[in-house]
């Protein structure tokens, strides 16, 4: 079995990354426990079908306690406190100790739900991250943010929980529709444009390759992407400075847009990001922090792929502003926004002026 491996190292633990093709059928082979435990696997039902039955007879043909797999609805719907109580109850009933550990197959949303709930059952039990889309596999599986969405936002109930490894097998995104493809794309050409240029550029000439499936230019964009969040998030894991805070380029737009579209398939998590990025950008522009034509060439990039950068419904400039004055970045009831200086910069902006804001949402939505 070949994989890579990327340690993410932090105050709170260190774990490995494992990146490989077929992982799935031998992953006991990385969990690297000493004893068989209880496991609680969470998934969601499209993803259920393809993957979990492989998981768990990997996990019971080693000797592994495993009950049915616990399959919650696809889509934001499930990280709801609704969801949340339902699973824990259920995960309590099978007389789970200290030793259980979660298994997270899924994308996002059953890995934000699945370690969100690990904090909180017995105060902490161990989970494993097995992202299965591309969005999950580069972002949201790596750096410990969980959470669930309440009616004022996104992700706005949550922890910050280190899983015990993430294992991401790049086989599972063979049943990837091409929608999802591009919704994680979106995640993965954020690290180029906010903290590594060089990226930036190989993605420019093969970012087709990634949404075609090649296999080794998906593998390096996984791996890349995944090194740079393990390398901030080292060195601020419960974003106390400004460092993991530029993980979030474009996504205060994004995830105001999300909420205004009701967390519904209207619009997906990377679909919003793409928007939002492109958003950032050119108020960047605007504010005269970052070069003309920046923002163009995100925008130009995104569309060469087909992904769009068009808001698919109307809305309102103060529409979009009350949202995100939700957003967990803002202090003091002020906006704060990551900006870019330029292609591989971006910087964190305080007390964004409301009126400026709107002044310049007027003028392009």
């Amino acid at each position: 079995m070949e994989y890579d491996t990327i340690n993410v190292n932090t105050p709170s633990g260190s774990y490995p990354i494992y990146l490989g093709d077929n992982l799935l059928k031998n992953l006991v082979n990385l969990l690297h426990t000493p004893n068989k435990r209880k496991a609680i696997i969470i998934s969601d039902n499209n993803v259920s079908i393809h993957y979990g039955a492989i998981v768990r007879n990997a996990l019971s043909d080693a000797g592994w306690s495993i009950d049915d797999i616990l399959v919650v609805p696809a889509g934001e719907s499930s990280k709801s406190f609704n969801i949340v109580e339902d699973l824990a109850s259920k995960i309590l009933s099978h007389k789970i100790d200290r030793q259980t550990m979660i298994f997270a197959l899924g994308g996002g949303v059953v890995g934000d739900l699945s370690g969100f709930l690990a904090s909180i059952l017995l105060r902490g039990i161990e989970f494993v991250q097995i992202p299965t889309s591309l969005l999950a596999q580069v972002d949201s599986s790596v750096g410990g943010k969980t959470g669930i969405n309440v009616s004022t936002g996104k992700n706005l109930i949550g922890s910050f929980y280190q899983p015990s490894s993430v294992i991401i097998d790049t086989s599972t995104l063979k049943t990837l529709p091409i929608r999802e493809l591009k919704s994680g794309y979106a995640e993965i050409i954020k690290y180029g444009i906010m903290y590594d240029i060089d990226f930036w550029q190989w993605l420019q000439e093969n970012g087709s390759k990634v949404l075609d499936n090649d296999t080794e230019a998906l593998k390096y964009a996984i791996l890349r992407s995944c090194e740079i969040k393990a390398e901030i998030v080292a060195k601020d894991e419960k974003e106390t400075s400004n460092l993991r805070a530029l993980l979030n380029f474009g996504h205060s737009f994004g995830h105001a847009l999300e909420y205004l579209a009701g967390y519904n398939d209207v619009l997906k998590h990377g679909e919003a990001v793409a928007i939002g990025m492109v958003m950032a950008a050119k108020f960047s522009e605007k504010m005269k922090i970052c070069p003309l034509g920046v923002a163009r060439d995100i925008e130009n990039h995104l569309n060469s792929l087909d992904i769009s950068t068009e808001i698919p419904f109307k809305l309102k400039p103060e529409d979009i502003i009350n949202a995100m004055k939700f957003d967990k970045k803002n202090k003091n009831d002020m906006i704060n926004l990551v900006l870019l200086e330029d292609i591989g910069i971006a910087v964190v902006k305080n007390n964004i002026d409301a009126e400026n804001l709107a002044l310049f949402l007027k003028g392009i939505i």
